[in-house]
């Protein structure tokens, strides 16, 4: 058994988000910056040079790449041989995301109340998703969501008669319909099994994936570009102004389902889809 003392995961919650939250994955400002000679508009071209030169300014001022710092997502894969001493780990968690916020000057943005909404002033609580594997260590991903794109994301409980086209119909109208809001390029994670609630989590995990690492399973890996192309196909461009880089990548995780069902989730990143993660 190893006893991780929970200031440790304090200061780790904490640099993951501010870090996240000033720097994108490497691999997803590479995609951006390629897309600048990809993309065939103009002012295309020009929206996504500006993009580069945000990403750059955050990086050399130490300050946030965009004003909506997110609901703070919090995975974690806890060691089943670890022992956390000091205190709870999810209190450790979303003490380290208030230090985050407030010591890294990132935009509070969570109401405690879904309806009565009165800010919490610290960003907390996060929302964290746990599971139990093997080892000693605590691994932990920080992905700040912010809601221009979250709002944009769907769901769809199809039955297993729905085709491959049904699915991608429904990724691609939900594209159509979220137009500039979720500030494109986006990122889409789709998620295709389980039930409700795992769906909605596999689109959410999908997300977390590198842009530049496809589904290892090729039937997934090959739909995974067929909707991108898609997408693409639709003209909404960057931040909406028309082209042909409306989505930078499409990240599908699937899970098996009941026999009666073939649940599709839609999580919507933006342009920047952030996403950190060290081991403890």
């Amino acid at each position: 058994m190893r006893d991780i003392h929970v200031s440790k995961i304090i200061d780790t919650v904490k640099t993951l988000f501010i870090d996240a939250n000033r720097v994108l994955p490497k691999d997803l400002e590479s995609c951006i910056e390629c897309s600048v000679n990809t993309e065939n508009s103009q002012i295309g071209k020009a929206i996504l040079s500006d993009l580069c030169e945000n990403m750059n300014a955050a990086r050399e001022l130490n300050i946030p790449v965009c004003q909506d710092t997110g609901m703070a997502v919090v995975f974690a894969e806890i060691g089943q041989e670890v022992h956390v001493i000091g205190g709870d780990f999810e209190d450790a968690v979303n003490e380290g995301v208030r230090q985050g916020y407030l010591e890294g000057f990132l935009r509070c943005s969570v109401v405690s109340d879904p309806i009565r909404r009165k800010n919490t002033g610290d960003n907390t609580p996060a929302v964290i998703h746990s599971r139990i594997t093997a080892g000693d260590k605590i691994k932990l991903t920080a992905a700040p969501k912010g809601f221009g794109s979250e709002n944009m994301s769907s769901i769809k409980m199809f039955t297993p008669s729905a085709s491959i086209e049904d699915i991608i119909n429904f990724v691609v109208e939900a594209v159509r319909t979220a137009g500039s809001n979720p500030c494109p390029p986006i990122v889409l994670g789709i998620g295709i099994g389980g039930d409700f609630e795992k769906c909605a989590l596999l689109a959410k995990q999908a997300l977390c994936r590198p842009v530049s690492q496809r589904n290892k399973d090729k039937f997934y890996a090959d739909l995974e570009q067929q909707i991108l192309k898609k997408v693409n196909e639709l003209n909404i461009g960057p931040q909406g102004f028309g082209g042909t880089t409306t989505a930078l990548a499409v990240n599908i995780e699937q899970y098996p389902t009941h026999i009666a069902g073939l649940p599709v989730a839609i999580n919507v990143g933006c342009h920047v889809t952030r996403h950190k993660t060290a081991v403890i």
